[in-house]
């Protein structure tokens, strides 16, 4: 191998190309002939090119020189020791992009084909060498040119890649809709509908797709976005959309119209925002605004009414010792003063619900102010309801006004007594409960920590899922005319708002209702609080679980969950659903853990019924808001064994299904 530098100034190349070289031209030789060489440098160096060649005659040589990636290689096509086509081919092979020009003394037709089918740029023939410094040029451009390009390509792959991962991360969906005449057709539907919706690409992409996933109440307001879009050129739009698992997503749809060259509608672009949490949080908002609203004239009346009140008992009080009354008389001044005593006890709920009554906490056991209340509660039950009092073993201490207490487990137990007019069970249970971020989740304004809990359960008619989410509301009664007040449960509401805690209810029209208030647990001593335990120092498995939950807030933290503590799961919306996995997967499935209460014709119970008639061994697991005394009262539940009380903490469910897979 040889090397010669050589650096002349030529005036023959154009300017432009000149200044964009910005270094000499590495020219790396394939030629035996040493003459043969320094014509060919020549050539070059008449043509204006400052030089730096590099001359080989072996292939080994001819790698080594490649390596270093020169500006183009010049080959001569026959050799003893080399060839022109092979270092053709070994130049494009290497995909440095180097261009190859074949030069020999007799280069025919079907060579010279040959030669650019093996990768050759050009081809030249040694007595006509005053061209060659036309062909470097022209071939140094076009190796540049394709250099642009294999950036340009790659950039594009480059920027196509992250695109895809932006859209494939991002919580939003983006679509687009070709406008042709009266006609939409939807033609792009990013891959995150299947994380929203639970439907794929193909399946969304289908106009009729989405009119059909359209909430009744919402369809019109949102076909009415589409017509604002096309007039006013864009739109904003919140509406429900049914998801694949039956439930409905609230989504911002945020669409732009884009025009053709004829400023015609060609295509709308959008985006879907999942607002389902914001929409909650809005609706709990409004709702203590009510509230708040409500209970501020509630305690303006009740003010003025304890006024009207205390006149009317006094005057009362007057007639009755003025000595001049018959005794008929006499009875009339008591029934008006029993009267005023029930007209003011509607007044202290007045203001137990504006937060006007005068609050008065106290450290005290909750245990023991249950104990106190239930005495009396007995008698206001009557004999046909068969009340049982179940007590966490240790005392529970809460920071609470022990008045308002009475009053919450008054109102509920009077609300359980209506819901049984023909007797039944009332259960009245007091727990101290840790619940994590996955248990808190499980209520409305449920949040992570220590409470003392207290379930007021009733064996009666239960609540309609329609009037469910009104019963807090106030003056809201289903109760006949003269006989209900709608102050009950509001009452309750408020106290607990008071006392920084909070009410779940959980109910089935026919199998009974529990209320369940948390309330801040006092600790005595903090420091002998036991730490938490992580996921991480959990006992779990590698067995297969069939979770049956229709809830998908819940269903996707309990999924979670048991798949961090390394249990494998299929998961079912529906006992129906569930039925079809467990026919499809029963050989590999372990453990049915479902909820007893499910939409779509099958219930948790039913479902294992006809699982375990196919499997008598399987393990069961049940979740429900009922105790287990009302939720099992037909067949036998025992919490921590076959049983899940919701809320639960993800340590209550890891030890669970372990102790029920061990058994």
């Amino acid at each position: 191998m040889s090397t010669r530098d050589q650096v002349t100034s030529g005036n023959n190349r154009h300017p432009d190309f000149r200044a964009s070289m910005g270094k000499l031209l590495n020219v790396l030789l394939v030629e035996d002939s040493e003459a043969d060489a320094e014509l060919i440098e020549c050539a070059l160096m008449d043509a204006g090119f400052d030089l730096k060649s590099t001359r080989v005659q072996t292939e080994p040589d001819f790698l080594e020189a490649l390596a270093k990636k020169p500006d183009i290689v010049l080959s001569d096509f026959s050799m003893p020791q080399f060839s022109g086509l092979r270092a053709a081919e070994l130049t494009r092979d290497s995909s440095l992009g180097v261009p190859f020009i074949l030069i020999s003394g007799t280069v025919g037709e079907e060579v010279a084909v040959q030669a650019m089918k093996c990768g050759a740029t050009d081809y030249l023939l040694k007595d006509r060498l005053a061209r060659l410094g036309q062909a470097v040029e022209r071939a140094l451009l076009e190796a540049r040119e394709r250099a642009r390009l294999k950036q340009a390509e790659e950039q594009l792959l480059t920027a196509h890649a992250q695109l895809r991962q932006l859209l494939e991360h991002s919580p939003a969906v983006i679509y687009s809709l070709k406008v042709e005449g009266k006609n939409l057709i939807p033609k792009i539907v990013s891959e995150n509908v299947t994380a929203l919706l639970g439907f794929t690409v193909a399946e969304a992409l289908n106009y009729e797709w989405w009119l059909a996933r359209l909430h009744p109440d919402d369809r019109e307001r949102a076909i009415a976005g589409i017509s604002e879009t096309l007039v006013n050129g864009a739109s904003l739009t919140n509406y429900r959309l049914r998801h694949k698992d039956g439930g409905f997503r609230w989504v911002e749809d945020k669409r732009s119209l884009i025009r053709n060259s004829f400023d015609q509608p060609d295509f709308i672009v959008g985006i879907w925002a999942d607002i389902t949490e914001r929409r909650r949080l809005e609706a709990q908002l409004l709702q203590s605004q009510k509230m708040e609203g409500i209970g501020q004239l509630a305690g303006g009346v009740a003010h003025d009414f304890n006024n009207i009140l205390s006149v009317i008992q006094m005057q009362s009080g007057l007639l009755k010792t003025s000595g001049e009354l018959s005794a008929e008389q006499i009875a009339f001044a008591d029934e008006i003063m029993a009267t005023v005593q029930r007209a003011a006890a509607l007044t202290r709920q007045l203001l137990l619900f504006s937060r006007r009554e005068v609050f008065q906490p106290r450290d005290l056991d909750l245990n023991e102010s249950v104990s106190h209340t239930t005495k009396m509660l007995q008698r206001i039950l009557g004999e046909t309801i068969q009340m049982e009092l179940k007590l966490a073993p240790p005392p529970v201490f809460v920071h609470a006004d022990p008045g308002m207490i009475d009053q919450v487990l008054m109102n509920l137990t009077v609300n359980a007594r209506d819901a049984m007019p023909n007797g039944g069970r009332l259960i009245i249970e007091t727990a101290a409960v840790e619940l994590d971020d996955m248990a808190a989740s499980q209520s409305m304004n449920g949040r992570p920590g220590s409470f003392v809990c207290l379930s007021v359960s009733d064996s009666g008619c239960g609540i309609a899922p329609e009037i469910l989410p009104k019963i807090f509301e106030p003056f809201f009664t289903t109760k006949e005319p003269g006989k209900g007040t709608g102050l009950g449960l509001a009452t309750v509401f408020g106290i607990l708002q008071q006392h920084q805690g909070w009410i779940s209810v959980y109910s089935e029209p026919g199998h009974g209702t529990t209320f369940r208030i948390y309330l801040p647990q006092l600790t005595k001593d903090a420091a002998q609080k036991p730490a938490q335990r992580g996921l991480n120092e959990m006992r779990g498995g590698k067995e297969t679980i069939l979770l049956a939950e229709d809830d998908p807030i819940l269903c996707a933290s309990v999924h979670k969950a048991l798949a961090k503590l390394g249990y494998a799961v299929i998961e079912a919306r529906s006992g129906v659903r569930a039925l079809e996995m467990w026919k499809k997967c029963s050989s590999r499935i372990d453990l049915l853990l479902t909820d007893l209460v499910m939409p779509g014709g099958l219930t948790g119970k039913e479902l294992s019924q006809k699982i375990l008639s196919e499997n008598p061994k399987l393990k069961v697991v049940y979740m429900s808001g009922y105790s287990a005394e009302i939720a099992g009262r037909d067949f036998p539940l025992q919490e921590g064994f076959n049983f899940l009380v919701k809320p639960f903490q993800v340590e209550k469910l890891a030890a669970t299904i372990r102790a029920r897979l061990d058994r």
